[in-house]
């Protein structure tokens, strides 16, 4: 198992953003969406500073968010990525299970994808990352990337949205229809 200090804070400014568009969406009556916690074991905490230095994480976590847009069971995952190319071994197969299972249980799961070194946010559709993760398996890439992206799957800017994942939410339920 890792420990919470070899991670670092990497996409704690994605995890805020996200908050942040989940609080404005729920203030709208859009969407109720909750960050999953990920359960950690503290070995070694700075008491002068009062923050945990060194955990270790007690399980696998599913995914990062959950919850409910208009009455459709969602769930997804955030990431950063600096470069154009997405490293599959950034999305753990646990992960991916759970968003087969949510799906099968008529959820909808996505990856939110954000290339920090362009400031772009991505809506990735399961279906799409099944189809780079069973590449993987068949001896392909271990990786995916920018140009084999859908590009009506980029989210544009919103004027009081940090990150509007919802546009991406409602072209995949039309894709799916």
């Amino acid at each position: 198992m890792g420990t919470w200090n070899t991670r670092g804070l990497r996409g704690s400014t994605l995890e805020e953003l996200v908050n942040r568009t989940n609080e404005q969406y729920a203030r709208k009556k859009l969407a109720l969406i909750q960050k999953i916690p990920t359960p950690i074991t503290p070995v070694r905490i700075d008491k002068e500073q009062r923050h945990i230095t060194l955990a270790y994480f007690e399980q696998r976590s599913t995914v990062d968010y959950i919850g409910a847009v208009q009455g459709i069971p969602v769930c997804f995952d955030a990431k950063e990525c600096a470069a154009s190319t997405v490293p599959l071994a950034n999305i753990h197969p646990h992960q991916g299970q759970f968003m087969d299972g949510f799906e099968q249980q008529g959820g909808i799961s996505f990856l939110l994808i954000f290339f920090s070194a362009d400031n772009q946010f991505y809506y990735l559709r399961h279906k799409r990352l099944k189809e780079f993760w069973e590449r993987m398996e068949g001896g392909g890439r271990k990786s995916f990337t920018r140009q084999e992206l859908e590009e009506e799957f980029y989210l544009a800017p919103k004027e009081g949205l940090f990150i509007p994942y919802l546009d991406g939410l409602q072209r995949d339920l039309k894709l799916r229809d």
